[in-house]
């Protein structure tokens, strides 16, 4: 079995599924998820049972021992090299040894690339159709996204501007990245956009945010319905995305040829941390 590290916010959880899930089709064997990040109190929520994934909550009887719960146990696994292997990730870029690693591993990173998956795009894409029915509100929206030439709008804030340290890692794009982005995409248009905004402080956005086009900000749903909000940006026919894995997968979920995704070239603030990868073939990136 193949048994992945769950952590982190939906976008994150779902490039650790997406990895370990590869890894398993190539080795057509089972996938396990450890979710005990989520046990106690944690900034997000486990979101990956909104998706129609192909794989089972790990058990205590699956998953090797805890540093801070079982230190003995754990250097004990570590120090005999028992099953199963651990396989940290090596760098934020794409790992050239991650297709031929074997059977019988526990994943450990963020695995952020398309790069780890692309061979098994359309598994993916399956797993990742979202189960949980659309609110009547969603509803609506998501029949008139699909009459409208919409482009899906994303801005991250909260913590990416809260959080001193997470700040000096992350950033955010500015105002003219998202203006320039908007610009270039609707010159490919004929109509006129519909700018859909999404972000986790709607409030800023519609106070900040000047764009020469009709613009719509989604503000109704929270946190603990994030999916709701990932299937409205995949229903857009083009993408403005964040530094952000959220809106990373909100514009890869979009299944059509034509669509025009645009992403910030720079994914960190911190200079020390790069990813070569992030961005799949034909996003076009933008200062």
């Amino acid at each position: 079995m193949i048994i992945t590290h769950i952590n982190g916010g939906l976008g994150n959880q779902m490039f650790q599924y997406a990895a370990g899930r590869a890894l398993a089709l190539r080795h057509g064997t089972d996938l396990l998820l450890d979710t005990r990040a989520f046990d106690g109190s944690t900034q997000f929520g486990y979101g990956l049972d909104h998706f129609a994934i192909v794989a089972r909550k790990a058990g205590d009887g699956d998953l090797p021992p805890e540093r801070k719960r079982a230190p003995l146990r754990y250097l004990l696994w570590r120090g005999l090299k028992l099953k199963p292997r651990l396989v940290r990730e090596d760098g934020l870029s794409f790992n050239a040894g991650f297709d031929a690693l074997g059977d019988g591993v526990y994943l450990k990173g963020y695995w952020q690339s398309e790069r780890y998956f692309k061979r098994f795009q359309a598994e993916l894409r399956a797993d990742f159709r979202i189960v949980t029915p659309p609110s009547d509100q969603n509803a609506a929206i998501l029949a008139e996204l699909a009459e409208r030439p919409a482009i899906s709008l994303h801005i991250r804030r909260g913590d990416y501007v809260r959080d001193a340290r997470t700040n000096a890692t992350h950033g955010t794009c500015t105002l003219d990245y998202y203006a320039r982005a908007a610009e270039r995409i609707a010159t490919t248009m004929s109509d006129a956009p519909l700018i859909v905004t999404f972000s986790d402080d709607p409030a800023w956005v519609r106070d900040n945010l000047r764009l020469p086009f009709e613009m719509r900000v989604m503000d109704h749903n929270d946190s603990d319905h994030n999916y709701e909000d990932l299937r409205l940006m995949s229903a857009c026919r083009h993408h403005i995305i964040a530094n952000s894995s959220f809106s990373w997968w909100g514009a890869w979920l979009n299944p059509s040829p034509d669509k025009v995704v645009v992403a910030p070239s720079r994914w960190f603030a911190d200079d020390k941390l790069v990813n070569r990868d992030i961005w799949p073939e034909g996003w076009i990136r933008l200062d």
